[in-house]
């Protein structure tokens, strides 16, 4: 029987111990089913070998040559130059932070394999700082057969640890361990939706015929998939928050009543359909017995602040005050000269406090 991954702990992985858990701490990861879930960034593609006479600047790329120089060049930084060339072109590897021992090791005719972004400079094409490992004359080495992803990551963590230990996770997803499926097979097949162990296998190892402009948008199905976990998530986070908040008790308001006639009757202008259906959903939650938990959103002028008022009305009309908050004293100077406005003629009196004011 499969181990649910929520209840494998990340210090199971290889190679973590208290000190790099910390560090995947800081990150919300505490189990294996929390790091599948920590998702790539972006990606890079280090599937194929470009030729160096294809390296554009602006790209990033994996490229391979001999090395012909090096050079220590001084300036406002000490930087260490390398040429390389596949026999047809070359382009120049420069490194800002190196040891006397990464310097020697760069000698003429050794060949290497590396991968970054190129930039062009006054020496022509140049690529800063690639992740870079020496290999063997015409010993053919293998190319990463997926796309490589990027982590969000924290101090102390680089992008060769959260592969490995994606890797790691990865494989117990394969073969001795669960995700569990929150979504019916029903509506899986409904909407074509793939599996959740399928769609996070790919987001973290796309193969090398991935539409990579698709994942980098963020359009990819499988990418998808994971968008409606997370939607789900959300949404079953936030009726939870709703039943919670509704066991306890608040005072319930009166139904609106003459203020609120009043009111509408004096505005210059009638309330749009929006408008109104927001006024009714918050007048009904209003005469409950339990807290209203509710967010109007809505473009600047379509009208929130109206919508505002009118609750204030029925909270007034109830025997109550009303404190409007703002989030600068220049907008809370506003909503006072129009609340005045509004509220002189039904002889509701309005007050502005700052916090300036002691």
């Amino acid at each position: 029987m499969a181990t649910a991954s929520k209840s494998i702990d990340v210090q199971q992985l290889t190679g973590v111990g208290p000190g790099l858990a910390n560090k995947l701490s800081r990150l919300g990861i505490y189990t294996v089913q929390d790091l599948l879930f920590h998702l790539p960034l972006r990606y890079q593609d280090r599937t194929r070998i470009v030729a160096l006479r294809d390296v554009r600047p602006g790209g990033e790329y994996a490229i391979e040559g001999e090395i012909q120089s090096t050079q220590i060049k001084f300036g406002r930084t000490r930087s260490l130059l390398c040429l390389i060339s596949d026999g047809a072109s070359a382009v120049w590897l420069r490194f800002f932070h190196f040891s006397k021992a990464q310097q020697q090791s760069f000698q003429v005719g050794r060949r290497l394999r590396c991968y970054g972004a190129a930039r062009l400079t006054k020496l022509g094409v140049e690529i800063a700082h690639p992740e870079y490992r020496f290999i063997q004359k015409n010993e053919p080495v293998a190319v990463e057969q997926s796309l490589t992803p990027i982590y969000p990551t924290t101090e102390g963590l680089h992008q060769l640890s959260w592969r490995k230990l994606t890797d790691q996770a990865l494989v117990l997803l394969q073969h001795e361990m669960s995700v569990q499926e929150l979504l019916p097979a029903s509506l899986l097949a409904k909407y074509e939706l793939a599996d959740l162990k399928s769609a996070l296998c790919y987001v973290h190892r796309p193969p090398p015929d991935a539409d990579i402009k698709q994942l980098l948008l963020g359009t990819h199905p499988f990418q998808q998939r994971l968008a409606c976990e997370e939607l789900l998530a959300h949404h079953l986070s936030l009726q939870q928050l709703r039943q919670k908040t509704q066991r306890h008790p608040a005072k319930s308001m009166n139904e609106p009543s003459t203020l609120i006639h009043q009111f509408l009757e004096r505005l210059p202008f009638k309330l749009t359909q929006a408008q109104t259906r927001v006024l009714h959903d918050i007048q009904h939650d209003l005469v409950q017995a339990h807290p209203m938990l509710r967010l109007v959103q809505g473009d600047v002028g379509s009208g929130k602040t109206v919508v505002s008022a009118l609750a204030a009305l029925q909270v007034i009309e109830s025997g109550y005050q009303v404190a409007l908050m703002a989030p600068t004293e220049l907008l809370a100077e506003q909503h006072f000269r129009n609340f005045t406005q509004w509220f002189d003629p039904l002889d509701i009196n309005v007050a502005w406090l700052s916090g300036q004011i002691k």
